[in-house]
């Protein structure tokens, strides 16, 4: 994360802790625990002032934010937004009868379901705008819905902080699958169905049966939800009208219920193997699109980054260690593993991409075994991924993988991997110039 946009942080920090750090000091101490630990900021900034002796009173692990940027299964967040409806329903919660408010809240981003299990004393109807702290998420029908339990604390604001807001509603938006965004409404799309299969979920504390999996056209691909039985069928083509957008870690999914209308199409359509090849992809193209799933992409591996080659993981969570630490379990005796952690660009854009131990070894040809002894014969953990950095630098790169944005860039798991034949270090070395002087 860029120093400037760390500013505000390191600040409160700095009055925190008074002359136990400098303002230098914090900000690369917080930039390592964001850009390396990759923790949250208020977890960072939490972190850094215990670790320094400073009160973490005033250091919630929660911070304000837009709804887009909540995920599922979060127990803490906090959030402003519009009350677009507000309606009671009775329900039965084992066996005895209670009364729940449901509807829907909206800020600029997006609109995202709610349900408020303790009605008592609330008071909030359509048109209210209000500060909202100690909610929790889950998953339900295909999107994020937001839960008010007995902790939740509400304040009404005024009204004008929030402008008007729609939930999905008039005629649906045709659109191809490459084209979907988080937030278009309803939406109609025609692909080919690569994969579904059921799944047992639990509704209001009911099962529930719905039907995940991928769909397809020649722009892409995006994972569904159907929360109807539509009796999909692999490899067939259908048009699924009235579905709406979610994204996860920039990642579209479409989602869509019985109210939702799907047909069958007998036109001319790719075969279901053109389509689960897909295309190459150019960055800057996936990068405007929010991200994309099962993308592939090709660039020059610009940097083996720390973290790269022979490493050791967590028995308990399997993160990797800092020098035999796990920031959950404390010292812990590690298990082997192998990883790659590279930047690839192609000119128009670059991504961050991880490859697990199996494209490691497929990529370098070092297998784990391997790995190990050339550590233990060099008495250096590091030296494997410092072989690997000279080996792979410079070189051009075919990725696929699910590719997410967030706030810190593009990144990508990848689930393949090819290495060009040829050596591209001169293409790569006349990149790095422009680069250097752009």
């Amino acid at each position: 994360m860029e120093i400037e946009k760390l500013a505000p942080h390191v600040q409160e920090i700095s009055r925190a802790l008074g002359d136990k750090l400098s303002e230098e000091q914090i900000a690369e101490e917080l930039q390592k625990c964001v850009d390396v630990y990759r923790l949250s900021i208020p977890m960072a900034k939490r972190s850094i002032v215990k670790k320094y002796g400073g009160d973490v009173s005033g250091f919630s692990l929660t911070s304000q934010r837009k709804l887009a940027e909540l995920r599922p299964n979060e127990p803490v967040v906090d959030f402003v937004a519009k009350v677009l409806s507000s309606n009671m329903k009775e329900i039965s919660v084992k066996g005895e009868k209670k009364t729940i408010m449901f509807g829907f809240l909206g800020d600029e981003t997006t609109s995202l379901p709610y349900t408020a299990w303790e009605t008592e004393g609330l008071d909030i109807k359509k048109g209210d705008v209000i500060t909202v702290k100690g909610a929790y998420t889950r998953e339900y029908q295909g999107r994020i819905q937001i839960n008010f339990g007995n902790r939740i604390s509400i304040r009404k604001e005024d009204p004008s902080v929030i402008g008007d807001i729609q939930v999905a509603q008039g005629p649906p938006k045709v659109v191809t699958i490459g084209g979907l965004r988080e937030s278009m409404g309803y939406v109609e799309v025609k692909g080919r169905i690569l994969s579904v299969e059921p799944r047992e979920v639990t509704v209001q504390g009911e099962p529930k049966k719905v039907f995940s999996g991928i769909v397809a056209d020649e722009t892409g691909k995006v994972q569904f939800t159907a929360w109807s039985d539509f009796r999909l069928k692999q490899g067939e083509v259908v048009r699924i009208s009235k579905a709406t957008v979610k994204a996860w870690r920039g990642v579209p999914q479409l989602s869509f219920d019985e109210r939702g209308d799907v047909t069958k199409v007998k036109e001319k359509f790719p075969s279901a193997e053109e389509l689960a090849k897909g295309p190459v992809r150019m960055i800057s193209e996936v990068s405007a699109m929010g991200g994309g799933m099962d993308v592939t992409v090709r660039g020059t591996l610009l940097e083996i980054r720390e973290g790269s080659g022979l490493i050791m993981r967590c028995p308990e969570c399997k993160r990797a260690l800092q020098k035999g630490v796990c920031k959950l379990h404390g010292r812990v005796e590690g298990v082997p593993d192998l990883r790659i952690k590279a930047i690839l660009d192609d000119g128009s854009g670059a991504v961050s991409v991880v490859l697990n131990r199996d494209l490691t070894e497929k990529l370098t040809g070092v297998t784990l075994e391997e790995a190990m002894q050339t550590a233990k014969d060099k008495m250096d953990l590091e030296v494997v991924g410092n072989m690997m950095a000279d080996t792979l630098a410079l070189k051009v790169a075919t990725v696929t993988g699910s590719l997410r944005s967030d706030p810190y860039g593009l990144s990508m798991i990848a689930n393949d991997v090819e290495l060009k034949a040829e050596d591209a270090k001169p293409e790569a070395e006349k990149l790095l110039a422009d680069l250097g002087g752009a």
